[in-house]
């Protein structure tokens, strides 16, 4: 797809090791099988892909199995060298990749029960003029985040393993309300496979 700089793009974050998974790295978490059968990861970009017309999927370069799932499955992949520097690092290769869009949903991709309408409502919200917006379920914050392209010199500069989260306590944020528990689930041990 040829990207506009009208086009919104959604970024999902898949170059992570899941160390808190399994210790060893024999296991990687992103590709394992939720209860309805289908891949956690394949999952979140599936989620991210039914709302977004971009949609770009970060990969570590070693991960030759997932890279080439998300290939078969017709994905944008990009791949982060520096992506053990932390998530900030897997952020910035997104981005730097996605810089001409009008703003990104940066979601994770071992949070695969992230509702479809949870994004789209952050969508709207940044369509209608906000720049920087976050779910909230039950009064707690979490993921995915929206930016406009407005804030794209200060995602560039990010650095360590704490993604986007100082931008949110710096900038004015708006909070999209959302009846999605999912925003709060992410996979770090097995037992969060089934855990919806």
């Amino acid at each position: 797809m040829t990207l506009s700089p009208a086009s919104w793009t959604g970024i999902l974050l898949a170059a992570g090791r899941g160390r808190r998974f399994d210790p060893h790295g024999v296991e990687d978490k992103l590709q394992q099988t939720l209860p309805d059968g289908h891949p956690v990861a394949l999952t979140a970009a599936q989620h991210l892909s039914s709302v977004m017309q971009h949609v770009v999927v970060v990969v570590r370069p070693d991960n030759r199995a997932l890279l080439q799932e998300f290939q078969r499955q017709l994905y944008e992949v990009v791949i982060c060298p520096d992506a053990d520097q932390g998530m900030a690092a897997s952020l910035t290769c997104g981005l730097r990749h996605a810089a001409r869009s009008k703003g990104w949903i940066i979601a994770l991709a071992d949070m695969p029960f992230v509702k479809s309408s949870t994004i789209a409502a952050l969508l709207r919200e940044l369509e209608n003029g906000a720049d920087i917006v976050v779910p909230v379920f039950q009064g707690q914050r979490g993921n995915p985040v929206g930016f406009s392209g407005k804030y794209l010199p200060e995602l560039l500069a990010l650095s360590g393993d704490r993604g986007a989260r100082g931008l949110l306590q710096q900038f004015s944020v708006r909070e999209v309300p959302v009846d999605d528990a999912g925003i709060l689930q992410d996979i770090d041990l097995p037992t969060d496979l089934s855990a919806q």
